[in-house]
């Protein structure tokens, strides 16, 4: 089975890939350089499934995996998650020193779960976005400019680098919510228990209109374990709305429920029924 994930090699998408692949199952890890090109790899049949990140619980949504499910990746779904603790390191070339670094690289969203550390900690560095944290560390390693990355002790060791700082995110309990993905049809990993979902064009203007269409989960005691709203392109003021649902697609009253969200919206798409991680 060919597994794209979020490269190069050293990423923690490659971490949550190894950790929850199938028992038994052999696996090529396939580094794909962005998290569009990763999901639409899967759509395109370049791999049979992908791990990507969804979502951060320091940063919220990883709006990239989204919106290419969303828009243009038709034919994926999520068929299963798994949820990684996430400690990023400071990292740069051998003998480096904190108060020389004049830049730090990483993806977005691991600068922005250490932005107090590199306020406080590195305040003459400014920052540069990779397409990973394993990608800055090699950006790193192949410069002579007094540079760091934050990423993985496993990128430092495989790219000639070494850490200089331990555990620089800005939160504790900081964890990344991974999901696989697969073509549409494909079984899920395990029972599925939960079910993603995007809708949007209900009358955004109306009055109590998203109300009205929670009531569908609510009368049916379907509890909604997550929504958020992401602009629609179309214009201000639109938008789409995903959302996280306890039970799978098939139960009666879920199956029930999102037959009547279809009559309120002008489209709703069913992004993945998974087992929830434990």
């Amino acid at each position: 089975m060919r597994v794209g994930f979020l490269g190069p090699s050293g990423t923690y998408a490659e971490e949550a890939l190894r950790a929850s692949a199938p028992a038994g199952t052999p696996v090529e890890e396939v580094p794909i350089a962005t998290v569009y090109e990763t999901v639409m790899a899967v759509q395109t049949g370049a791999v049979d499934r992908a791990v990507v990140p969804i979502e951060n619980s320091l940063e919220g949504s990883v709006t990239a995996t989204l919106d290419t499910l969303t828009d243009e990746a038709d034919g994926v779904r999520i068929v299963a998650e798994v949820v990684r603790p996430i400690s990023h390191s400071l990292i740069a070339r051998p003998g480096a020193r904190i108060e020389q670094l004049a830049r730090v690289i990483s993806h977005p969203q691991a600068l922005a779960q250490c932005r107090r550390f590199l306020r406080e900690r590195v305040p003459q560095a400014s920052t540069q976005a990779a397409g990973s944290t394993a990608e800055a560390v090699r950006m790193v390693a192949g410069s002579e400019e007094p540079l760091a990355a934050l990423g993985t002790p496993l990128a430092a060791e495989l790219y000639g680098c070494e850490v200089i700082a331990e555990a620089v995110e800005d939160g504790d309990d900081n964890r990344t919510r991974f999901v696989w993905l697969a073509p549409d049809g494909s079984p899920a990993m395990g029972r599925p228990d939960k079910t993603s979902v995007v809708f949007w064009g209900f009358n955004d203007e109306s009055p109590g209109a998203l109300v009205r269409l929670l009531a569908e989960l609510a009368d049916r005691s379907i509890n909604l374990t997550r929504i958020e709203s992401r602009p629609r392109r179309v214009r201000l003021g639109h938008y789409m709305f995903f959302a996280d649902l306890d039970g799978a697609a098939e139960d009666d009253h879920v199956a029930e429920a999102l037959d009547a969200l279809r009559g309120h919206v002008e489209t709703l798409k069913i992004l993945g029924s998974y087992p929830a991680a434990t």
